[in-house]
């Protein structure tokens, strides 16, 4: 399995796409927890492969473009307490968040 994000139809992995409505003076806290959530929880859980924090130019919106084995594998984030505690402090600095498990499909390059 790889450690690295991975974008392949053939990917055998799972990957969540979370996207945060925020107002523009909270975008920077909110990309600064996700970053040490990932850093201090997140990557330590088994079957975590990647995170990617995006921040729109707008300051409206943060991504958080996640890869895990299985989404069992990311479930698990939802027993680990520590990790609850980061999700619920991302939650409250963001107005909506908007989570989903997704497989790639198709990917087209010029």
């Amino acid at each position: 399995m790889t450690d690295t994000t991975t974008i392949a139809t053939d990917a055998q992995l799972t990957t969540l796409i979370n996207v945060f409505t925020v107002q523009p003076d909270r975008q920077r806290t909110l990309v600064d927890l996700l970053t040490r959530a990932t850093d201090e929880v997140m990557q330590h859980i088994p079957g975590f492969i990647s995170a990617n924090i995006h921040a729109s130019d707008d300051g409206t919106r943060v991504i958080n473009y996640a890869q895990w084995q299985s989404p069992d594998a990311y479930r698990e984030v939802f027993d680990n307490p520590t990790a609850q505690t980061h999700m619920k402090q991302a939650a409250a600095v963001a107005d909506h968040f908007d989570p989903h498990l997704f497989t790639v499909e198709s990917i087209h390059h010029r």
